[in-house]
């Protein structure tokens, strides 16, 4: 009987720390979600990337980026939905405001200027590698 009991309570303890592991970071998949870069689709090459989200009528996204820790091409983000020209190390991306919604909700994003990366996991499956940070 005592044996069911601390059988039953190991199965219980592992599938909690299952979850909890999974569910630590979110997967994010390119190919079920349009994002845009200029007027073309985006489609991810690079195997790592740091996501930045924005709002440009809060902060110029130069004076976020100089405070980024890591070498990683940055996808910025903007919510307010400006366009602006391609630079070396940014891709801007932008997508219509559900998308972004769905975004920030998968994300659990609730303060903006924020950081945090991505790893490629398969073809266009990514998953977050990194607690999203809030940039001061």
């Amino acid at each position: 009987m005592l044996a069911s009991f601390f059988g039953a309570a190991m199965v219980a303890g592992a599938f909690a720390y299952y979850n909890y592991e999974f569910s630590k970071y979110k997967f994010f998949d390119f190919s079920q979600t349009t994002f845009y870069q200029k007027s073309e689709l985006f489609t991810p090459k690079d195997e790592k990337y740091t996501i930045l989200v924005y709002s440009s009528n809060m902060q110029k996204v130069e004076d976020i980026v100089t405070k980024i820790k890591d070498d990683n091409k940055i996808l910025a983000i903007d919510l307010y939905q400006k366009r602006f020209k391609e630079e070396e190390s940014i891709i801007y991306i932008t997508s219509g405001m559900n998308t972004l919604l769905k975004f920030i909700q998968k994300f659990n994003i609730y303060d903006v200027p924020c950081v945090f990366e991505i790893v490629k996991q398969k073809k266009l499956k990514y998953k977050q590698n990194t607690r999203i940070e809030i940039i001061e």
